[in-house]
């Protein structure tokens, strides 16, 4: 009895189209404040019963509040799940990793890097790389690279925060204090030559200024739709980054700026 079948490639691709949409639509919601039915499927273009079936998935992941004919969005709300992040400028990330990998010097070496979807797919561009230790707060980083044995991975202890798949807290940032890194590789929801380097959680800018504390140098890793954003919790100031690796999506007017803070700039 015949019967299509569906590849992981095609759930995978499934799951991916899914998440852009939801994104888009978050994007509509934070722009506009309140968002009806039908303006949701005229500017996206998907059909009435789709936007339905994002809402009420949205909703309860509570990333807004399903209302008679639309949606409003949630105030306090200004960060996505991990699962979310992921499927965003995925090229860019790709590329920002690659270019990130070849920085990192060859021999033995420590880096330490943050969590994040960016700083995910530099852990993998690493992954070959012979005599490498990862000190990392990031659940995600740490599954990612348990399939290869000749890297040495140290995890933080912590407290674990949902949104982002990290352990933080004054254990996490013990971990960090205890220890010394050649490189930090940090992913960020923010940055500018005046903010520096930001987050939206202060708890999680407090671990992560730990691991920055006692690296050699200090470098971030964030696609163009970061460069001049300023989140909630400063993680670093500007003049503790010694390099920014970004893509040509980035404003070039704050690249200067942050070029003339002192930053070393790379862009794919």
């Amino acid at each position: 009895m015949g019967g299509m079948v569906i590849d992981n490639t095609t759930r995978h691709a499934a799951s991916t189209k899914r998440s852009t949409r939801m994104i888009a639509i978050l994007d509509l919601l934070s722009e506009r404040g309140s968002v009806s039915l039908s303006e949701f499927a005229e500017t996206l273009s998907i059909s009435p019963a789709t936007v339905r079936r994002d809402l009420a998935e949205l909703e309860y992941q509570q990333l807004l509040v399903r209302t008679h004919g639309g949606a409003t969005v949630i105030e306090a709300r200004h960060e996505l799940p991990v699962t979310f992040r992921d499927s965003q400028s995925q090229d860019a990330k790709k590329a920002i990793a690659t270019r990130m990998a070849a920085l990192v010097p060859t021999g033995r070496h420590a880096v330490a890097l943050s969590g994040g979807s960016t700083t995910a797919y530099v852990a993998r561009a690493l992954s070959t790389h012979p005599e490498l230790t990862i000190v990392t707060n990031s659940l995600t980083i740490a599954g990612l690279v348990t399939s290869y044995p000749q890297l040495k991975v140290v995890m933080t202890g912590g407290l674990l925060r949902p949104q982002s798949l990290e352990l933080v807290g004054v254990l996490a940032e013990n971990t960090f204090n205890a220890i010394n890194v050649g490189t930090a590789i940090l992913g960020t929801d923010g940055i500018s030559a005046e903010g520096g380097v930001t987050t939206h959680d202060e708890t999680e800018a407090r671990t992560n200024n730990a691991m920055v504390t006692h690296a050699q140098r200090t470098v971030v890793v964030a696609d163009g739709s970061k460069i001049g954003r300023l989140a909630l919790a400063r993680v670093a100031e500007i003049s503790s980054v010694h390099t920014l690796i970004t893509d040509a999506t980035a404003d070039p007017e704050e690249l200067d700026r942050i070029r003339a803070a002192g930053v070393e700039v790379h862009i794919i």
